[in-house]
């Protein structure tokens, strides 16, 4: 005996979701402890399983269809008709016609449709969580324009994220005119402050990520360093690159670093010591504005 797990996941372009995924993965998990081999099929851009088109259908003696709408249309019924001679089992559908008037299934498992409704087979998946990052980059600034390497340094820090399995945010700090539409700077600290690692080229990425002990990856697009590179020196923060230091084994690992509770006692402590020192500059003001009105 073999099984077949099929799915929107099976065909090219058809909007498979996450919840279509982690449903496959629970069914997979009841087919091994079952103790029936099966093959799971894979359309781009999902990579690991068969082709559904290329196999030999003669090859299995169950099919599934895991999780979604379940209709008779064209895709469907020539999946069906291809496997006739095997026991088909439907798992975490939604059924859009009557099960009075239309069920191809030996055995549905419905996840809603005339006959009542159950629960969400993503439910009962494994919960693997991944880190969540957030990518704060900065546009080319006039001010730099000799010395700007703003498109290279944005670059490396894609690369990293493209090179790690991560959920990435792209925060936008810029209020007079938002890309993520993040209206005040509570949102835009808050965002940060939810982060589990921050990537990037902004000098407020930087400060507000430290502020709140979320590590970053901070890159200064400006050759031989500016701001960014001040800000890092002067807090203590070791994890800044560059624009001539973007080697991407040196990222990838600087990366994996500020994913350890290392990284993020080390930032809790830079911002210890930046609000410790803005206290003495906050002491020295009041002192002067103090001493001017003396004197007027």
């Amino acid at each position: 005996m073999h099984a077949l797990v099929t799915g929107w996941f099976s065909f090219e372009g058809m909007g498979a979701t996450a919840g279509d995924l982690l449903a496959r993965d629970v069914v997979c998990g009841w087919l091994e402890r079952a103790g029936l081999p099966h093959d799971v099929a894979l359309a781009p851009p999902f990579r690991g399983g068969v082709a559904l088109a290329a196999v030999d259908p003669r090859r299995y003696t169950h099919l599934l269809f895991v999780c979604g709408p379940f209709g008779n249309d064209e895709r469907t019924a020539g999946l069906l008709a291809r496997f006739a001679h095997c026991r088909r089992i439907g798992v975490n559908l939604s059924m859009l016609h009557d099960l009075e008037e239309w069920n191809p299934f030996d055995l549905l498992l419905a996840r809603d449709g005339s006959r009542g409704a159950a629960p969400d087979l993503s439910l009962a998946a494994r919960s693997l969580a991944v880190p969540v990052a957030g990518l704060v980059l900065v546009a080319p600034q006039k001010e730099y324009r000799r010395r700007g390497c703003h498109e290279e340094a944005n670059a490396a820090l894609r690369g990293v994220l493209a090179s790690r399995e991560v959920a990435a945010v792209t925060i936008d700090t810029r209020l007079d005119a938002n890309a993520t539409g993040l209206r005040t700077a509570r949102e835009v600290e808050s965002l940060i402050a939810r982060m589990d690692v921050v990537l990037t080229t902004r000098l407020h990425g930087l400060v507000l990520a430290l502020k709140h002990g979320v590590p970053a990856l901070a890159v200064d697009p400006v050759a031989g360093g500016a701001k960014i590179a001040a800000q890092a020196r002067v807090l203590g923060w070791p994890r800044a690159f560059l624009p001539g230091e973007l080697d991407p084994g040196a990222l990838l690992r600087a990366f994996d670093a500020c994913l350890t509770e290392e990284a993020r006692r080390t930032a809790r402590e830079c911002a210890a010591r930046g609000r410790s020192a803005i206290e003495e500059t906050e002491r020295r003001f009041l002192d002067e504005v103090r001493g001017s009105e003396a004197r007027v």
